[in-house]
């Protein structure tokens, strides 16, 4: 599986705005790519250059914007149709607006091991129970993307979406997915991590071996390292 990182500016002023330092979409850029996400592409306007600017030197692929009458969803499927033409084997994309800031690099990681395991899903982070950004829409949804009205805000897009495509709402435990960077970094509340795993619990070799009836004591069965009936008899092995 491969998932992007599409991260949506609505102004130039916007992308650059100083954040911890640097500039946002800079900074962003830096937690999709360690997250993870890959391509990480950014479309923001840019008149003077100074987007393209800050992003030198990082893994993203700068991007003009759709035209503005394409609305908020024609933005999401413009970076969708980047990403594909950057690697096409895309499959899924994180719907990233600038304005989340403080979004963690764990967050991106959850997201993209759920969708390995559940890849027709649109998966909607939460903290707290409230669903936030960046969303994942597989690329399978992208035709419905382009048909939802240019007057739909994000929120209406990604509810029309899911109204339509399997959805599911994925704790995070990450206050950055709902807390934009109108909240201080100081005054985020903190970092709890999901409370169970994003992709669904996995299970090591050997687990629930007694509610499978496996005898522990029979040599190749359960979870010995050995899987041979001489293991059994410390007599079989030659220590001289």
């Amino acid at each position: 599986m491969t998932v992007a990182a599409v991260i949506l500016s609505a102004t130039a002023q916007g992308a650059v705005a100083d954040t911890l330092g640097q500039p946002r979409v800079r900074r962003l850029v830096d937690i999709a790519w360690s997250g993870g996400a890959l391509p990480v592409v950014v479309l923001s306007p840019d008149d003077d250059g100074a987007v393209a600017s800050a992003l030198v030197g990082s893994e993203a692929v700068f991007g003009t914007p759709a035209a503005a009458e394409a609305g908020p969803a024609g933005q999401m499927a413009r970076g969708a149709e980047l990403a594909l033409a950057e690697v096409r084997e895309t499959s899924a994309v994180l719907i990233w607006p600038a304005r989340m800031t403080w979004v963690g690099p764990e967050t991106v990681t959850s997201l993209i091991e759920a969708h390995g395991t559940d890849a027709a899903t649109i998966l909607r982070p939460a903290w707290d129970g409230t669903p936030g950004w960046p969303v994942l829409v597989p690329i399978a949804h992208l035709g419905a993307l382009r048909g939802v009205a240019a007057d739909r805000m994000p929120p209406d897009v990604i509810d029309e979406l899911a109204a339509t495509a399997p959805s599911r709402i994925v704790e995070m435990g990450d206050p950055g997915v709902v807390h934009d960077a109108e909240t201080p970094f100081a005054d985020l509340p903190p970092y709890d991590g999901p409370p169970d795993p994003p992709a669904g619990h996995t299970h090591e070799w050997g687990d629930g071996v007694e509610g499978d009836g496996v005898d522990e004591g029979v040599p190749g069965e359960g979870r010995g390292l050995a899987p041979f009936p001489q293991a059994a008899d410390d007599a079989a092995v030659d220590l001289d």
